[in-house]
């Protein structure tokens, strides 16, 4: 059976102008701090140079040493696990989005992982939210059976042409009590929504919870230096990094994908900012600011990671650049955040582009601080301070990442660590990258292809196929 091509109405507006990153100006606040701090900077250089380049280091040592507490603390919290929910007597009304664009050749595979999810069929909807001009896509989804809860649904033309966009027009649509989002590649858990809607059931101030996202391959484990990397990296952000800001009560960053979210309070905040390439990273701010609460589920999703560095790098740039977005747009007025809101921002976004920014001349200066006197004939010269710093830090860094892919079964061994600092100094080129499309396409969507690993087999669906079990 062939779901119905269903045309939107109204569209969700989004967020209102000032809490989007539609608006690209500085407030005063901004403007006050940022001037402040260049005067600063300036004075200091011209009253004493010396000074300041040292005072500069000590505050480096300082914010590596400070970042290395930080996933240290993390790690401890996430130990606490998300508490186990009774299934509730009544399941509510749960909708599924899936924005699909240039997906023709991953369609096949995310509808047969959505056939699976095991969730009441009468009391579930979903919409594969497909792009007016992307008639190659539509004819493919068009041509596979669906399950009689899943149907296709057309974002008229209009800009920007992004993702949250069209989740918003897919969310005028919606009928759930509770909305979860799924992206092209994505393999969930099949009983993910139930033990989400268990939470939301039993904690009324829960207004999203995150799935863990496990990166593999179908039937197989990442294997390149890209994969692995990406996969460790992975491990590290959702089994370890988010559950430990969920345990100490904090607001984070929410994934791009498998968020389940309460309809009403994605509503009351204008749904996804359409203009703003992390949206997901900008909702679990904005949810925060209303009072809501976040928390994490331990059933995951399964993602293939990207295809070498020729795709991850365009992905990594759009993330650093909507992370610079987020920054920009939550920092106009702290006020709302409170103290918890303002740290975790600084701890997740901030510390993001901060080590991006100096992941690279870190690891080129540490290797012409060791290779030109070793060349020269010379003992290094390195300040054991710095040498000190570099490894808590590093060693942080690894034990998070081995933390993650233990729980998330993940390879990550001795010669993954050995070569970790060459994939951390990548973000380095990405956030260069993202800086320059900042300032020239703040909105444009660098998109990330997916191919299928496998050739998918889809048998006829039978008219209760959510409720089959992976």
């Amino acid at each position: 059976m062939h779901g119905r091509v269903e045309l939107p109405t109204a569209a969700v507006s989004g967020p209102a102008p000032h809490e989007s990153a539609l608006f690209r100006g500085l407030t005063s606040g901004q403007v006050c701090a940022l001037s402040a701090f260049a005067g600063a900077a300036v004075l200091a250089f011209w009253l004493a140079p010396f000074a300041l380049g040292r005072a500069i280091l000590y505050v480096l040592w300082a914010g590596f040493a400070a970042a290395s507490a930080w996933r240290i603390i993390l790690c401890l919290a996430s130990l606490r696990r998300p508490p186990s929910s009774p299934q509730p007597d009544r399941w509510p009304r749960y909708t599924i989005l899936a924005a699909l664009h240039d997906e023709a050749e991953v369609a096949p595979l995310l509808i047969e992982s959505l056939s699976q999810i095991d969730y009441p069929p009468d009391r579930l909807e979903g919409f594969l939210v497909l792009e007016a001009h992307d008639e190659t896509t539509l004819g493919a989804v068009s041509a596979l059976p669906l399950p009689a809860w899943l149907q296709i649904h057309i974002v008229p033309p209009g800009g920007p042409c992004t993702k949250p966009r069209a989740l918003n027009h897919a969310l005028s649509r919606a009928t759930g009590e509770l909305v979860t989002i799924y992206d092209a590649e994505d393999d969930p858990d099949p009983l993910q929504l139930r033990e989400a809607a268990s939470r939301f059931m039993t904690e009324p101030d829960l207004v999203a919870v995150q799935a863990p996202l496990r990166i593999r391959r179908r039937g197989k484990s990442p294997s390149t230096f890209v994969d692995r990397q990406f996969a460790a990296e992975y491990a590290g952000l959702f089994e370890v990094a988010l559950p430990g800001m969920a345990a100490l009560g904090l607001p984070f960053p929410l994934g791009g994908t498998s968020n389940h979210l309460r309809a009403d309070a994605l509503k009351a905040v204008g749904g996804w900012d359409p203009y703003n390439v992390t949206e997901d990273a900008d909702l679990g701010f904005r949810l925060w600011r209303r009072g809501g609460r976040l928390g994490v589920i331990s059933r995951p999703t399964y993602e293939t990671p990207p295809d070498g560095l020729h795709a991850w790098l365009p992905q990594r740039t759009r993330w650093l650049k909507g992370f610079l977005q987020t920054l920009g747009v939550h920092t106009r007025r702290l006020e709302g955040l409170g103290v918890r809101g303002v740290f975790s921002l600084a701890a997740t976004l901030g510390m993001t582009v901060t080590s991006a920014l100096l992941h690279g001349p870190a690891l080129a200066w540490l290797g012409a601080a060791l290779l030109v006197p070793v060349m020269a004939g010379v003992s290094p010269l390195v300040p054991l301070e710095a040498m000190a710093v570099l490894a808590i830090g590093s060693g942080a860094a690894w034990l998070t990442c081995k933390l993650g892919a233990v729980r998330a079964g993940a390879p990550y061994g001795l010669g993954d660590m050995l070569q970790a600092p060459l994939y951390w100094a990548l973000t380095s080129l990405a956030v260069a990258h993202a800086l320059v499309r900042l300032a020239t396409e703040p909105h444009a969507w660098d998109k990330t292809p997916h191919r299928a690993d496998v050739e998918p087999v889809l048998p006829a669906l039978p008219s209760d196929a959510g409720r089959q079990a992976a």
